[in-house]
């Protein structure tokens, strides 16, 4: 059971992420409703058998005043897909600031990116251009929506509509809420 289940705000909108039992749990009190289940598995007990959540909504809106990812090493190499940046290398990966920290360049999300041991002692205390080591990816600063898509793992079929970000009018008012 090392799936994931959206949790969706009362509108819609994407929230986070939360493990099978706790939503079931949350559906199971009626603090949520199931959106979307999987198709091929349930969740069992001696007794019954309960729907596998894949989506649910909360009944009650959560506000959240910052939904922004937060700046770690983790996060830093799940946006650049666990890849050196400069040679494309998967292993001895550290965090480099693209413009170095001794000239001004800050910790943050567009100064920061993956890069072996090897090309960050390379690079040294010099600019990308300046070491003629061009970045195959610039960095950014990932949105909350994006990387629920994009980094958390894996994103289930019945996820995309509340984390496509598409702004197309479907029809159906929890597609067309979430997508708005």
């Amino acid at each position: 059971m090392g799936r994931k289940v959206l949790v969706l705000n009362q509108d819609y909108s994407a929230l986070t992420i939360c493990s099978i039992p706790k939503a079931f749990l949350l559906v199971y009190l009626k603090k949520a409703d199931l959106v979307s289940e999987s198709a091929n598995e349930q969740l069992r007990t001696i007794s019954k058998s309960f729907p596998m959540p894949s989506v649910i909504r909360l009944h009650r809106y959560v506000y959240l005043p910052y939904k922004g990812i937060m700046l770690s090493r983790q996060n830093i190499f799940k946006r650049d897909s666990g890849r050196c940046q400069y040679c494309g290398a998967t292993e001895d990966l550290t965090l480099d600031h693209v413009i170095p920290k001794s000239r001004g360049g800050k910790t943050s999300w567009d100064n920061l990116t993956t890069a072996c041991k090897r090309c960050n002692s390379k690079k040294g205390d010099l600019t990308p251009e300046e070491a003629k080591m061009p970045l195959k990816v610039k960095p950014y600063k990932p949105s909350f929506v994006m990387f629920l898509r994009d980094f958390s793992g894996t994103v289930e079929e019945s996820w995309i509509p509340f984390v496509s970000g598409k702004k197309e009018k479907t029809g159906d008012l929890a597609s067309d809420l979430a997508t708005n």
